[in-house]
C-alpha cells in the first residue's frame, strides 16, 4: 500500500475590499469579500517543503486589491476574471485559479427627501455571490462564471399545499391545503461560456441587469405559482431564470424550508384561522435542484463544491 498526496490546492481567503469611486461629487461604493484559490504542481511545497513554485498568498493578496484600483471594478464578475487570468497567465506553475467572490448591498441615505451623494446604509436580505474559474494558459483556455445569491429569504403566507405524500408507520405530518411557505434560498447560475470571450465577459452583455432579472424571476415564479411542493416551486424558478435570462446555462438551487407551524390556540378557547404560527428553523427539509439547458457542456467536475 501507498500512501500518495491526492490533491491540493490554495489561496488567501476573505480579502475585505471596499472600492469608492470618487472622481465626481457623486461617490459609488463597491464592498466585497474575495477569496483566491490556485492549482497546479504543487506538491513539492506539501511533500518536501520546497516552496519555490508557490506564488505567496500575500502576492495574492496584494493583486486583489490593487486590480480593484487598476483594473477597477465596472462589474464584479469581469474583476473576478481579470483575477483569475490574472494569476493563470502570469504565473507559470498555475494550470487554474478560481476567484470566489461575495457582494455586499448598500443603499444610499436619504436626506430631507433626497439620495446623499456620499452616505450608504446596509440594505437588502441577500449576499450577491460570484464564482469564477480559469484553467489552462492563454491561447487555450477554458474559463466559467457562476452568478448567484444566498441569505435571500423569501415567505408567502398562502398558495401553497403539500398532500398526496407516502406514509409509513412513522409518519405523523397530516396533509394540508394551505400552509406558510418559507425558504432562505441559495443559488447559482452558470453563464453560458458562449458569452465569455478572450478579453471581457460578454460584450455587450451586462452582469448586474441579468443578476436583477434572475433574482426577478425567482420572486415571481416564488409568489405566483400555486405550489403543490417546494420541490415543484425550485424546478419554475430554474426554468424561468433561464428563459428570462438566455445566456444562462445551469441554475443550481437549495432551499431549507423553514418551517411556520399553526400554533394550537384552541385550548385557551381561542381560534386561529392560519393567524398565528411559531416558525421553527431546525430541524428543517433541504430541498435542492439543478436545471439547466441541454446544450451547453457542463462545468469541469473538479471545480465543483
Amino acid at each position: 500500500m501507498a500512501i500518495v498526496l491526492a490533491g491540493h490546492q490554495y489561496g488567501k481567503a476573505e480579502n475585505r475590499v471596499v472600492r469608492f469611486q470618487r472622481d465626481t461629487p457623486r461617490h459609488e461604493i463597491v464592498d466585497l469579500n474575495v477569496t483566491s484559490t490556485l492549482r497546479g504542481d504543487f506538491a513539492d511545497a506539501y511533500l518536501t517543503g520546497d516552496q519555490t513554485k508557490v506564488l505567496p498568498t500575500d502576492t495574492q493578496k496584494n493583486v486583489i486589491y490593487a486590480f480593484a484600483k487598476e483594473k477597477g471594478i465596472t462589474s464584479v464578475e469581469r474583476y473576478a476574471l481579470d483575477l483569475a487570468r490574472h494569476f493563470v497567465d502570469r504565473t507559470g506553475p498555475v494550470t487554474a485559479a478560481r476567484i470566489d467572490v461575495d457582494v455586499y448591498p448598500w443603499t444610499r441615505a436619504r436626506v430631507a427627501g433626497e439620495e446623499h451623494d456620499h452616505t450608504w446604509t446596509r440594505s437588502g436580505s441577500e449576499v450577491r455571490t460570484v464564482a469564477v474559474t480559469v484553467s489552462g494558459k492563454r491561447g487555450a483556455q477554458e474559463a466559467h462564471v457562476v452568478a448567484g445569491l444566498k441569505e435571500f429569504t423569501v415567505l408567502k403566507s398562502t398558495g401553497s399545499s403539500f398532500r398526496d405524500f407516502l406514509v409509513d408507520e412513522y409518519t405523523t405530518l397530516t396533509p394540508t391545503d394551505d400552509r406558510v411557505m418559507a425558504t432562505s434560498l441559495v443559488a447559482s447560475w452558470r453563464y453560458d461560456p458562449a458569452v465569455i470571450d478572450a478579453g471581457d465577459f460578454g460584450a455587450g452583455f451586462d452582469p448586474d441587469a441579468a443578476y436583477e432579472a434572475v433574482k426577478g424571476a425567482f420572486v415571481t415564479q416564488f409568489a405566483t405559482l400555486p405550489s403543490l411542493a417546494l420541490q415543484q416551486t425550485l424546478w419554475h424558478m430554474g426554468r424561468a431564470a433561464i428563459e428570462t435570462v438566455p445566456e444562462v446555462a445551469e441554475v443550481r438551487l437549495a432551499a431549507p424550508n423553514k418551517h411556520h407551524f399553526l400554533y394550537d390556540l384552541q385550548r385557551f378557547g381561542t381560534e386561529n384561522a392560519g393567524e398565528v404560527f411559531h416558525a421553527d428553523d431546525r430541524p428543517y427539509g433541504l430541498i435542492q435542484a439543478v436545471v439547466a439547458r441541454d446544450d451547453v457542456p457542463p462545468a469541469p467536475a473538479a471545480w465543483e463544491r
